[in-house]
């Protein structure tokens, strides 16, 4: 079960709760129908207008019957044994279906792929122990049983899964390294969007490293203590130096490559033999051309 305390008047639950909870509004009309949602305690309808201090209970259990279909795709795997997936994954690739989105998803590539992966999260995310945002590049870890899984699951949390990511940001960042201690919640005007703020969030811990400066912008290494929603991004508009070509967080017009944010570093234990295991991959072509073009400081 799930709450949430509403900050201020909103004219329609549904769409609050599409944005809230990242869901079509078609799937949270029926969980509305079904009484899987609650406005203080009692049923309520799509059309409901909510008030500031309203309390939103969202029941488990609801299941969508969804038809999500193999698809042929052309997967950049990095390392595959018995037990995992280690992927490199293109910009404009949605890890998992979600929002009416069911289509050509990373999910429905790795369908078509095998049918060996875990059903831990349901029939929607097999497979997914963590994601990365559909325009974030790099690397992702899948499991491909249950007891892989849950292993991976309880190393994330613990943090000892260790991912490094390199992005540029606009602007020419004055320190060497920094650290951004910086709680994350839903944006209230946008609920699509996050930000940094004191209500409703969590603890969120980024770090950074200069690697380059170049005219206009830096490149730099980052480090995560947690896993918040969009967090390198969130927190490096909130320091006024957000990643380039974010047509999010960067209030610039952009390219459909999306942001300039790659996962090029992980390093873990193979949940099942043990060993050791780490790996690097490249900046995409896309973000390398473009840093070859840059003009070093």
């Amino acid at each position: 079960m799930k709450e949430i305390k509403v900050e201020k008047n909103y004219p329609r639950i549904d769409k609050y709760l599409a944005a809230t909870l990242d869901e079509s509004r078609a799937v949270i009309s029926k969980m509305i129908e079904q009484k899987f949602i609650l406005v203080n305690n009692q049923p309520t309808k799509s059309s409901k207008a909510l008030k500031e201090n309203d309390l939103i209970t969202i029941k488990d259990g609801y299941q969508e019957e969804i038809d999500i279909i193999p698809t042929k795709m052309d997967l950049d795997i990095v390392y595959e044994d018995e037990n995992v997936i280690l992927i490199n994954k293109p910009s404009g690739l949605t890890v998992h279906p979600g929002s009416g989105n069911y289509q050509n998803t990373l999910v429905n590539g790795l369908l078509y792929y095998t049918k060996n992966l875990s059903d831990v999260n349901g029939d929607e995310r097999p497979g997914i122990v963590h994601r990365i945002d559909k325009d974030t590049t790099g690397l992702i870890l899948v499991a491909k049983n249950n007891k892989a899984h849950q292993i991976l699951a309880e190393d994330f949390k613990n943090k000892k899964v260790k991912r490094e990511y390199i992005a540029l940001l606009n602007g020419v960042f004055p320190h060497n390294q920094a650290t951004i201690d910086a709680p994350i919640g839903r944006d209230e005007v946008n609920r699509k969007q996050m930000k940094v703020t004191d209500k409703n969030s969590k603890k969120a811990i980024t770090h950074l490293t200069v690697l380059k400066r170049y005219k206009n912008y830096t490149l730099v290494k980052l480090n995560l203590d947690t896993g918040r929603t969009h967090q390198i991004r969130v927190h490096m508009q909130y320091i006024g130096y957000p990643v380039f070509n974010d047509p999010v967080y960067s209030n610039k017009k952009c390219s459909e490559f999306g942001q300039f944010l790659h996962s090029t570093k992980i390093s873990f234990t193979e949940p099942i033999t043990k060993e050791k295991l780490e790996f690097e991959v490249p900046l995409p072509k896309e973000f390398q051309e473009y840093l070859d073009t840059l003009e070093e400081l």
